[in-house]
């Protein structure tokens, strides 16, 4: 009877486990057909951005030329980003559904004492910074240290009789 009730419960587990695989692959196309349109300067910038917050679109108002080439990029950038941060919180949502759909699946551990689950195991994505390229918040690696970009490279071994630090006439 214990052979049978150990198949019955298999079974389960795989219908649970196909479910699981079939609620992925629906949010995973759902989210692959997000887009996301934001607008700034007064509605003169309109931004369009899909699921992986890649512009697809980028449409000005009759009235944009009355901003300088300034002001419109850092329009662009802005409704690009609110447009971006749209698309991730919608992709959260997405994702928040579907991990309370799964947690109601039961885990690896329940049917294999002592294996830890895989999820447990994932670590967490960094945040993306949206800080221009050269801004400081750009050059923090993570770990407290700080990334110096356009710095000369000094070899800690060389002769320095011929190094300018070292100079003896300091």
């Amino acid at each position: 009877m214990s052979n049978e009730m150990a198949k019955a419960r298999l079974a389960d587990l795989m219908d649970t486990v196909r479910t699981g695989i079939e609620s992925i692959a629906r949010t995973q196309q759902e989210q692959a057909r997000l887009t996301a349109t934001a607008t700034a300067a007064g509605k003169r910038v309109t931004v369009t951005v899909n699921a992986q917050g890649v512009v697809v679109e980028v449409r000005f108002s009759d009235d944009v030329a009355d901003l300088t080439y300034p002001e419109i990029a850092r329009a662009v950038t802005a409704a690009t980003q609110t447009a971006a941060a749209e698309v991730q919180r919608r992709t959260r949502e997405m994702l928040d559904r579907l991990r309370a759909d799964q947690s109601q699946m039961p885990r690896l551990s329940e049917f294999l004492g002592g294996i830890p689950d895989v999820l447990d195991l994932m670590p967490s994505p960094p945040e993306v910074s949206t800080a221009p390229p050269k801004a400081h918040a750009r050059t923090e690696t993570g770990d407290g240290s700080t990334t110096f970009a356009d710095v000369e490279r000094w070899e800690h071994g060389s002769d320095s009789a011929t190094s300018p630090v070292a100079d003896k006439s300091w």
